[in-house]
This record gives C-alpha cells, sequence and structure tokens, in this order.
C-alpha cells in the first residue's frame, strides 16, 4: 500500500476553509460509495469492516496511519460524522489518540538514543498526521456532544433516515459520554508536550504550527460551559496549555487567545484568572499574567458593550484573589480603568484594591513602600464612596465588610469607613443604604476598642474614663510657672535622654558638689517617672478620644437607621433591624429609641412574601433581645429574666408604642413562644405582697398580661380573684393607672371582633350582682381629685359593657349614685326611672365605629391634658372639689352614653344574628307577633336588651327593616329626650355648663362638659343640630388646645353619623389647620384626612389648606400631608381635579415663593396623563392675562412648566414675558 505524501500546511490551509473541501481518493470503496448518500453512514454494520482492519493496524505499529487508504477512510469518516453513529466516533478518537499515544513514547525513546536524522523527520511527520487527525476528532466530538445537549429532546425526526438512526443511536448514543476519553486524550496531548519538540521541529514556524495543532482544541473544549464547570477536565486543559506557554513560545498566541475568550465566553472569566494563576505558582511563568493585565489596563471598551467588561472584571476580580502578588505591580496599568464608563469595571477594580488591602496586611515581609500603598488602595476606596452609579458605592462598603475582619485594624482608616458609611445612610438608592447599614453593623461588631474595658461601647462610660485620664494628667503636669516639664510637654523624649539639662545653672560643672549632684540625679529620676507616666496617660488618652469619637459617628448612625424603618424596601428594614440589635449587644444608648420604634413594623401588612419576612425577622429580632435567657440560667430564672424583660418594655412607652407591643405580645403568644411559666411569674409580680414593690412593676406586669390576654383569654379567666384583690382592690385604690389597666385586663374575658373568632372559648355575660362588676362600678366612684380617675373609669365602664348581662342598668345606678354625691347639698335625686332605650338595640352608621373608637381613646388622654392647674392641695376648696366631682359626673354621663350606642348596635348585630340561624332552621313559630315599635316606645319597663335577645322568639316574624326603624327612633328621640330617660336630665345641664364658660370657669369642668357633650351630640342628631353652632363656638375660642382637639375629633364622628348636619360647616374643621397648636393641627389633618378618604365629606374648595400643611414647619405634619395628597391621588385624578382651585387658595395667600413651588412641583407629580397636563395648562395659560403682579404670573409660569402640555402657543406667551401696561397720563 501507498504511503501518503502529507503536508501539515497545506492540510490546515484546506480544514480552516472548509473540511468537507478535502479529497479523500483514496478512501475505501464502501464509503465513497456513501458520499451521495451520507446518512446510510449511520449503519454501523457498513463502518465496523472499514475501521476494524485500521485499529489493528495501527495498534501494531503507529506507521500505519500514513497509508493513504487508512489515511483517507479516517479523514472522510470525520467529514461525515454528524452522521456517524456516536459508537463509530468513539472508536475513531480512540484510534487517533493510542496512535499519538505510542508515537509519543516511541519519540520520547528514539530522542534518547542519538540516531539517524531520517528517523526523526519520520516522526515529524507522524507527529504531525496524529496532531492533524486529533484537532479534527477533538472538533467533531466538541460539535456532537453541543448537539446532544442541545438537542437532546428533539432528536427523534430529523427527515428521512431518522428511524434507522435513531434506532441505531439508541443503544449507545445516550450512553456514550465523552468527558472520559476527553480526560485522556489531554492526557496524551501533554505527555506529547513534554517532549524535546525542538528537536524535531527545528523552525519556530514549524514548533508553532504543530504547539497549534494540539491548543486550537483545548480553546474549543473551553468554550463549552459544560466541560470547564468538569474540574478534571479543565485541570487537563490547563496543563496541555501551561507547558505549551512555558517550553514551546506559545506565551503570545496564548494572550491573544484568553483575551478573546474573555471579550465572547462569560464563563471563562474565572477559569482563565485559575489558569494564569496556576501558570505562574506552579510553572512559574508570571510573564503571560502580566502582559494581559497591561493589555486590559490599556484597552477602552465600547460603552454599548456590556458583556466584554462584565467577564473582564470578574476575570481581574478573581485574579487579585489568587495571585495579589502579580496584580499589585500592574496597579498603576489598572487604575486608567477607574475613569471607565463602565460601572462593573469600576466596581471590579474597587474589589482588587480590597483584596490587595488583605495581601498587603498579610504579608510578612514589608517593602519600604509598602505604607504608601496601602494609603493608596485605602485613598481609591474611600473616594469611591461617591462614585456616580450606585452598585460601585455597595461594592465599596462590601469590600470594607469583608476588610473588617482582618486582623489588622487600620484603626484611622475605620474611622473614616464609620463616617463616609454614616455618609451613605442618606443615599438615594435604597441599595446603597443598605450595604452603609450593613458596614456600619460589621465594623462595630469588628471594633478595635475591646484591649483595655472589654467590648461595651456605652458614650457615658468612656466619657468618664476620658474625664478621669484628663485629670490624672493635669495633676501629673506641674504648673505653668515653674521649670521643667512645664515647658517640654511636646518633646517628651527629651525629658528621657537628657533629663540634666534642665537642671543646669550657669556656673561650670566642675563647681557642683557631690550632695548637689546627687540631688540632680534624684529629681531627673522623677522627671524621667513623671514622664513616663505622662506618655502612658498620653497614649490613654487618645484611646479614649479615638473611641468616643467612633461612638459619636455610631450614635449619628443609629439616628438615621431608625429613620430606615420606615423604608418602603423590605431588605433595608430588615438591615436596620439587624444593625440595632447589634448596637443594643455592645450598649449604644440610643438604641433602645430604635428598638422600641421597630415594633410598630409588627403591622406591616403581611400578604406578600417580603410583609411576612419584615413581621417574622421582627419576632425574631425581640425573641433574641428579650425573650432568650443565657443558656447557664436555670428554667425558673429564666422566666423570671424573660417576665422582667418583657415588664422593662412597658416603662416609658407612648400609647402608639403601647399598641404595637400588644400586636406583637398577641401575635407571639399565638405562636407559642411564651410559656405558661413566664406568665405565672407575672402573676407573681403582679400579686406579690411580701414587701412593698415598685408601682411600674405591678402596673407593667398586668399590661403585659393584658395585652397577653388578646390572644388567650384563659389567662386572665383563672386570675379573676387576684385581680379583684389587688387591681381593684386596696393597691388600685393607691395606684388607679394599676387600677386602669386591670380593668382593661377584666375585659379581655370577652373578645371581641378578630378575637372572638380565634377564640375556642365562648364568654356568657355576667348576671349585675357578680363580683367583677360591683368591684368594677366600685372603682368608679374612688374619691379622687387626680386626672388619672378620668382613665380608670373609661376603663371601668368600657369593661362593664364588655362583661355585664345587663351594663346599663349597672350603669344607671352609678350615674344615680355619682349625681346624689354632687348636688348632694341641695337633695335633688334624680328620677326613679332607668334610662331610656333599656332593651333594643339602634343602627349607627357602622362606618362611625372606627372613628367613635377614636373618640374614646383620645378622651383616655383629653381630661388628662386638660386639668392644666396643678393637683389640689390636700386641703382643696369647696368649691374647686365640687367642680371636680361635677366633671366626674360629666365624664361617667358623657362616656356611658357612647358605649350605650355601640352596646345597642352589638345587641342589633346579634338580633339579625338569630333571626338568620332561625331562619335557617325554617322552623315558622306560631307565636303572635307583637311590634318592635311598641316595644320601642314603651322604653321603661322593658327588660334590657339583653332579655330582648332571649324573647326573640316572641319576634321572630318581625322584620330588620321594622327593627332597624324602631331602633333608630329610639337612638333619636328617647335616649336624650324620652320622659322616663336619665341621660334627658343632663343634656341640658351639659349645654348651660359649656355655653356658660363665664359662670363655670373651672378648666377641667369646661374640658369634661365639653368632651361630654361631643358625646351626646353623636347619640342624636336632634340634639347634635341643636348644639352644634355652640360646639363650633367652642372650637373656635377655647383657650384649651386639648378641647379644641376633642372638638376636632367629635366634629368627624358627628360627619361619620349625620353627615347632613356637619357637611355645610367644614369650613370651621378646615380654619383648625392654622391652629397656633401643634397637636390641635395634627389632629385636624388626621381627621380630615380620614373623613376625605373615607369619602365622608366632600372636598369642596378647601384642599390648598391641606396643601399649604406640605411646607409645615413640623415634620410630623408635613409629612401625613405627604401620605394625604399620595393616598388621594390614588382616586379618579382627584389631585387633577381640585388642582386649579388649591393653585388659586395658594397663589393668592402671602406665601413665600420657594415653599409655593415646592407644593406646586409636589402635587403636579400625581397629574400622569397627558391629557390631563394639556387641559390643566390650557386653564392656567387663561389665567396669565390676567395676572395683576409679576409674582402671580411668575407662578403660573412656573406650574406651566412643570406641565407636559407641548402647546407652542403657550410657550410663546411665557417666552415673552410679564408685561405691564400702564395707561398714559
Amino acid at each position: 500500500m501507498e504511503s501518503i505524501n502529507f503536508d501539515i500546511n497545506d492540510a490546515l490551509k484546506h480544514y480552516m476553509s472548509d473540511p468537507a473541501s478535502i479529497a479523500t481518493p483514496e478512501a475505501d470503496g464502501a464509503l465513497l460509495d456513501c458520499e451521495s448518500d451520507p446518512e446510510s453512514l449511520s449503519n454501523i454494520a457498513l463502518i465496523n469492516p472499514i475501521l476494524n482492519p485500521i485499529i489493528d493496524a495501527v495498534a501494531d505499529n503507529p506507521d500505519a496511519i500514513t497509508r493513504s487508504a487508512y489515511f483517507d477512510s479516517l479523514q472522510f469518516l470525520l467529514k461525515y460524522t454528524q452522521f456517524l453513529p456516536t459508537h463509530a466516533l468513539s472508536k475513531i478518537f480512540d484510534l487517533v489518540m493510542s496512535g499519538l499515544a505510542a508515537e509519543a513514547d516511541a519519540i520520547a525513546h528514539d530522542l534518547e538514543t542519538p540516531d539517524e536524522q531520517e528517523v526523526l523527520a519520520h516522526h515529524k511527520s507522524l507527529l504531525e498526521i496524529y496532531g492533524f487527525l486529533i484537532q479534527w476528532t477533538m472538533a467533531c466530538v466538541e460539535t456532537k456532544a453541543a448537539e446532544k445537549s442541545s438537542a437532546a429532546p428533539v432528536s427523534r425526526a430529523r427527515g428521512k433516515g431518522a428511524k434507522s438512526k435513531a434506532a441505531a443511536s439508541r443503544q449507545g448514543e445516550d450512553h456514550w459520554d465523552s468527558a472520559a476519553q476527553l480526560q485522556s486524550a489531554l492526557d496524551v496531548m501533554s505527555k506529547v508536550m513534554k517532549l524535546k519538540l525542538g528537536k524535531l521541529f527545528l523552525t519556530t514556524s514549524e514548533r508553532d504550527t504543530f504547539v497549534g495543532l494540539l491548543t486550537r482544541p483545548v480553546y474549543m473544549v473551553l468554550e463549552s460551559e459544560q466541560r470547564v464547570k468538569n474540574t478534571a477536565i479543565r485541570m487537563h486543559a490547563f496543563k496541555v496549555l501551561c507547558i505549551a506557554v512555558k517550553h514551546h513560545g506559545h506565551g503570545y498566541a496564548a494572550q491573544i487567545s484568553i483575551v478573546q475568550n474573555l471579550t465572547y465566553f462569560e464563563h471563562l472569566s474565572e477559569p482563565m484568572a485559575e489558569f494564569l494563576h496556576i501558570l505562574s505558582e506552579q510553572y512559574d511563568y508570571p510573564q503571560l499574567a502580566e502582559e494581559i493585565l497591561r493589555e486590559i489596563g490599556n484597552k477602552e471598551f465600547n460603552s454599548n458593550d456590556t458583556k466584554g467588561p462584565k467577564s473582564v472584571s470578574t476575570f481581574i476580580a478573581k485574579l487579585s484573589e489568587l495571585v495579589p502578588r502579580l496584580v499589585i505591580k500592574q496597579m498603576t496599568m489598572l487604575a486608567k480603568q477607574l475613569d471607565s464608563e463602565s460601572h462593573t469595571l469600576r466596581s471590579s477594580l474597587i474589589e482588587v484594591c480590597g483584596n490587595m488591602i488583605a495581601h498587603l496586611s498579610k504579608e510578612e515581609e514589608r517593602s519600604d513602600n509598602h505604607k504608601s500603598q496601602l494609603n493608596a488602595f485605602f485613598d481609591v476606596l474611600e473616594e469611591r464612596f461617591l462614585d456616580i452609579n450606585p452598585y460601585c458605592r455597595c461594592r465599596v462598603m462590601q469590600v470594607y465588610t469583608r476588610l473588617c475582619d482582618l486582623d489588622q485594624k487600620f484603626p484611622k482608616r475605620r474611622q473614616k469607613a464609620a463616617e463616609l458609611a454614616c455618609r451613605s445612610l442618606e443615599d438615594k438608592s435604597s441599595h446603597v443604604r443598605r450595604n452603609a447599614v450593613k458596614l456600619l453593623g460589621t465594623l462595630l461588631k469588628t471594633h478595635p476598642f475591646t484591649v483595655l474595658h472589654g467590648a461595651q461601647l456605652s458614650r457615658k462610660d468612656w466619657q468618664e474614663r476620658l474625664d478621669k485620664v484628663d485629670a490624672e494628667l493635669d495633676a501629673l503636669k506641674p504648673p505653668a510657672g515653674e521649670p521643667g516639664l512645664g515647658e517640654d510637654k511636646a518633646d517628651s523624649t527629651a525629658l528621657v535622654d537628657e533629663p540634666t539639662q534642665l537642671m543646669d545653672s550657669p556656673q561650670k560643672p566642675t563647681e557642683i558638689s557631690e550632695e548637689q549632684k546627687a540631688a540632680a540625679i534624684q529629681k531627673a529620676q522623677e522627671d524621667a517617672a513623671t514622664s513616663e507616666a505622662i506618655e502612658k496617660l498620653t497614649l490613654t488618652k487618645r484611646y479614649y478620644t479615638d473611641a468616643l469619637k467612633f461612638i459619636e459617628v455610631l450614635h449619628e448612625a443609629t439616628g438615621v437607621v431608625v429613620q430606615l424603618l420606615g423604608s418602603k424596601n423590605k431588605s433595608e428594614v430588615i438591615e436596620a433591624m439587624d444593625y440595632l440589635e447589634i448596637g443594643n449587644a455592645y450598649n449604644i444608648e440610643d438604641n433602645m429609641v430604635g428598638i422600641r420604634r421597630m415594633m410598630r413594623l409588627i403591622w406591616t401588612k403581611g400578604n406578600s412574601d417580603e410583609g411576612k419576612g419584615v413581621q417574622t425577622h421582627l419576632i425574631d429580632c425581640y425573641k433574641r433581645l428579650f425573650f432568650e435567657a443565657p443558656d447557664h440560667f436555670s428554667p425558673n430564672d429564666a422566666a423570671i429574666y424573660i417576665a422582667r424583660n418583657m415588664i422593662s418594655l412597658t416603662s416609658g412607652t407612648t400609647p402608639a408604642e403601647l399598641t404595637s407591643l400588644e400586636q406583637l405580645l398577641a401575635t407571639m403568644m399565638k405562636q407559642g413562644m411564651i410559656s405558661d411559666r413566664v406568665i405565672t411569674k407575672l402573676w407573681g409580680v403582679y400579686g406579690f405582697q411580701k414587701r412593698e414593690i415598685s408601682r411600674s412593676q405591678r402596673r407593667g406586669a398586668i399590661i403585659v398580661l393584658g395585652m397577653l390576654a388578646t390572644a388567650s383569654p384563659e389567662i386572665v379567666v383563672g386570675e379573676m380573684e387576684t385581680m379583684l384583690r389587688f387591681g381593684l382592690g386596696p393597691h388600685g385604690r393607691a395606684d388607679l393607672q394599676l387600677a386602669k389597666y386591670t380593668c382593661i385586663a377584666l375585659r379581655r374575658l370577652n373578645p371581641t371582633g378578630r378575637q372572638a373568632k380565634d377564640s375556642s372559648v365562648t364568654f356568657s355575660r355576667l348576671p349585675n350582682e357578680h363580683a367583677v362588676l360591683a368591684k368594677l362600678a366600685a372603682i368608679t366612684e374612688v374619691p379622687s381629685e387626680s386626672k388619672e380617675w378620668f382613665g380608670v373609669a373609661e376603663q371601668a365602664i368600657n369593661a362593664i359593657y364588655a362583661l355585664a348581662k345587663h351594663p346599663d342598668i349597672l350603669c344607671t345606678e352609678i350615674i344615680r349614685r355619682r349625681t346624689k354625691v354632687v348636688f348632694a347639698a341641695q337633695q335633688k335625686s334624680p328620677p326613679a326611672s332607668r334610662p331610656g332605650s333599656r332593651d333594643d338595640a339602634t343602627m349607627t352608621v357602622m362606618g362611625g365605629h372606627g372613628i367613635t373608637q377614636n373618640l374614646n381613646t383620645m378622651s383616655l388622654d383629653a381630661p388628662t391634658q386638660t386639668i392644666n392647674q396643678p393637683p389640689p392641695e390636700p386641703p382643696a376648696e369647696p368649691k374647686e372639689k365640687a367642680a371636680i366631682a361635677l366633671s366626674q359626673l360629666l365624664f361617667v354621663v358623657g362616656h356611658v352614653a357612647i358605649k350605650q350606642i355601640v352596646h345597642l348596635e352589638l345587641c342589633e348585630l346579634d338580633f339579625k344574628r338569630r333571626k338568620q340561624e332561625k331562619e335557617k332552621d325554617s322552623s315558622k313559630p306560631d307565636e303572635p307577633r307583637p311590634t318592635a315599635g311598641r316595644k320601642g316606645k314603651n322604653a321603661t319597663p322593658a327588660p334590657a336588651p339583653e332579655e330582648a335577645g332571649d324573647e326573640l322568639d316572641l319576634i321572630g316574624g318581625t322584620t330588620e327593616d321594622d327593627f332597624t326603624e324602631a331602633m333608630a327612633h329610639i337612638r333619636e328621640r328617647e335616649l336624650l329626650f324620652g320622659p322616663q330617660s336619665l341621660l334627658s336630665n343632663y343634656g341640658p345641664l351639659v349645654a348651660e355648663i359649656c355655653s356658660r364658660s363665664d359662670i363655670y370657669k373651672d378648666k377641667s369642668l369646661q374640658a369634661a362638659a365639653t368632651l361630654c357633650l361631643a358625646k351626646l351630640m353623636c347619640v342624636s342628631s336632634e340634639y347634635c343640630e341643636a348644639h352644634l353652632p355652640l360646639l363650633i363656638t367652642i372650637m373656635e375660642k377655647s383657650p384649651n388646645a386639648t378641647v379644641r382637639s376633642n372638638v376636632v375629633i367629635a366634629l368627624g364622628d358627628m360627619a361619620v353619623c349625620f353627615n347632613h348636619l356637619i357637611d355645610e360647616n367644614t369650613d370651621f374643621l378646615y380654619r383648625r389647620l392654622a391652629d397656633n397648636d401643634l397637636s390641635v393641627k395634627r389632629t385636624c389633618l388626621m381627621t380630615l384626612t380620614f373623613l376625605i378618604l373615607a369619602g365622608q365629606v366632600k372636598v369642596k374648595g378647601q384642599l390648598g389648606e391641606m396643601a399649604k400643611c406640605l411646607e409645615d414647619e413640623d415634620k410630623r405634619i408635613a409629612d401625613l400631608a405627604r401620605m394625604f395628597f399620595t393616598e388621594l391621588s390614588t382616586k379618579d385624578n382627584a389631585v387633577y381635579n381640585h388642582f386649579v382651585d388649591m393653585f388659586s387658595l395658594l397663589s393668592a395667600g402671602q406665601m413665600d415663593e420657594e415653599p409655593f413651588r415646592r407644593i406646586v412641583k409636589f402635587l403636579l407629580g400625581f397629574v400622569e396623563k397627558d391629557k390631563h397636563a394639556r387641559q390643566l395648562a390650557d386653564k392656567l395659560a387663561a389665567r396669565l392675562p390676567r395676572c395683576e403682579t409679576e409674582r402671580q404670573w411668575n407662578d403660573v409660569a412656573f406650574a406651566l412648566g412643570l406641565l407636559q402640555h407641548k402647546n407652542e402657543d403657550i410657550n410663546k406667551v411665557i417666552s415673552e414675558g410679564f408685561k405691564v401696561v400702564q395707561a398714559a397720563a
């Protein structure tokens, strides 16, 4: 058989242009027949007879490949690999690989034994043939593998021969994994690379061509992400390339390939860094990495190219992590990219700087420029805190967060980083703010001030230490007049080196006597000791000062972090919570404010995963902070520890915080996080008798228990006796706050609303003779002149209405007894009837429910705040005493009236519920049907509402409408006007006191009377209409801010109950937005916000008054106004509809230009539709000719400038400016 004449350059030229163009004339005849129908090659029976002899021949002697028939047959098969079964391709791969391996062994042997030149020439030719074949085979294998991974599910039908091919392939194709063969091939290639190729390939170009045959398939393998993930293949591929670069001059070619790979294949960025790391560390060839870094440093990326910078960035960052030594040398080149437009590149360089700092800090041998290098890198990082891109700003903080964990602390740089992070807390990007919080938390956890006094960072303690050191220093330094140390404070070393100089006198040294010498030496020693002490104290002082600087930054940061708890971005909120928790561990004083503020996050809407995440995280934080005792505590000690923590949470809280705490504790209780043992300890504190304990502890215990009882009423059921004995007994009478919270806890016996649905216990109301009710009634009659009495009375009445079967009868008695006490002198006891509307319920507008409750809670503080006079001295004047007693009576009357209508509402609901149940059972009763109308009118002798409910069988036929009508009549006419009604006696009395403030001058009496009047007005529209002018006058004229606030809330309530009455009087409400008192302003804004957003009042032109609040001096008012307009904008273009009215009102007012512009800009932000913008622009433009002053014209022009109207005429008018036309004289 003739041998082939193989020219590698010619073969490569054809292969590179198109492998199919390579001529294979000597190929096996059977194969040539398939040329016209390549699909028949999928038949393994056709291929095996051709392949097997070649395999045998090559196995026998690698030279066999030079036979033209064999070589051409292989080339032919490789041309058509897409049709070959994988089994055949695998065979070819094995054949070429084993041939190459055998040839490599032969060459290695022959190179050792010096022989004739022809042998080497023959070996060279064979190597080239095998190199060419393995390049081609590996390319085919990779193509096949890529096809298989991309078209795995779709390889079923691909034309005519699909069936036979699929059948043939099913046995082998699915099982053939070329990875193992590929690994062996790469191994063989490394073996070939290790040969002394210089002896075979005498010219550089020949050697490069051959090395290219082996490296080209390696780069191709690396292009596949799947292959690179396989560590074995990756390492074998790197090995081939490393040997090629190190021993066969492949460096420049490798540089071009790597830079190209980085540009086109994102998955190669980290592997290429790994390759350069191996090359420089194991093969001692750092030059390639240096060249590539230089090239990257000089490269300019197209601004539209995102892929290139991204993978280059990952590459640099990874390389700086693996071989920082190399990268640090090229930093001057790389630093150019800090000015690159691509933020990913800048980010990676920020990371590189971090890696360099980490590398330098770990270096044992410090070079001369070590410090200057460190400083340069830190400077870059500090400068990048203000990078224009938020991702870069975040990356700086992430890098710093990692640097915090280094052993070397860099105290000065840490301080600077803390200051910069504190500044970044106010960044506009939430991503940056979140990372700033994280960085501050890490700086705090790894702070360097742990050497002298442990890790705590309480500002007070450190300040005391600093003051102490200052005092010691002052004591050691001699007075300013003396010679010696006083002059030499700065240079303490001089003192140590030459203390004698300070003593020298102008005489010659020889004249000093021995005694003087001894004295001089002693003085010198003392001075040296003093100077050493001073030096030590000075260092300590610097340490304390640095610690205090750091603590100051943390305090400043904590203030901002607390604000971030209100962020819309949930992950930022979670980060802020974590920071506050860390701060708490290090005892930072301001932190407790944040931890308290965190409580309100329990209200985060939990419908999304994020919302639930915030709630869960909050509970976890609180659990770690307050509900987990140290591990070494016994169960009993742990329960005491937790109970004490829970009580501490109630001290010094605002009503808002208490509400949030209640929700938090109830949620934790439901989730079973609070053990029975802790509850037992809390009851123990509440009922402690052995010695006197602080009032706040006993109060705290019952507050917490009352909160837990909202989730589990059983907590209070078992301890009623304790509550009566302590909270409503002597302790409660002595401490009215304790009594108040005990009443709240008792109220929890009867769960309402959502709690009632969740509760497994059904509560049956108590008869009026029950001890609990007797005690509750008695506590309202405690003689007291304290403001706290009002809170107790309110909660006691609430509890009576929650628990009693006939609360109205009980309250009748209370009112009667109180009235007798007040008017005892005249002996005028009221008529002996029970108050009207005893039996049935009347329907109030259910929407009013919420705001009525609002009024109730307000009243909790209202009278308390109203009594501005100091508490009466022990011998109170009789007149003053009478005023207090009357105030208390009126308070009870007003509160009973409001509770009564709420109670009637509940009774009506109960009636309807029973009626529906009855209808469900569909058993129609035959009893005669008494009318509800009669029942309502003869309200005096009728049974109480609950009894009416029990006798529902008698009125089974009454329709709901009849019932509701009768109720409305009772509420409207009977409660305040019925001849037999008890409350009817007080309506005129209250109105009289309110209208005659000249006679009844007592402030607290006026406050209580106004509150009572307002509550009675919510009962009946007739009473409301009659006294509305009086109430509005009080709101306008009362000197007491609390009274004005209460009236504002009451008018809000009435707007819900009796809309028609209040609607024409809303102007009076809006006027309170200009009240002098901030609390009235705030109350008014909240009330109007509720009424407008709930659609309870029609908005007229007064929205401009609300808009003025956007620029209020009080931040809370401004924030409330922003929230209002943001919510309003979601309702049917409301801001657009009212903008012109608001603009007129604002423009007409004497408002400064800057705040006016800010308000207009804010409001026009809600006008989003182009159509609306155009229409508004037309309306505003019509005003331009009518403007009388330049300021008015400027205002309109400014608003037009903010609108996207695209109207040329308007622009033209504006460009002409304001024109003043003066009539000729």
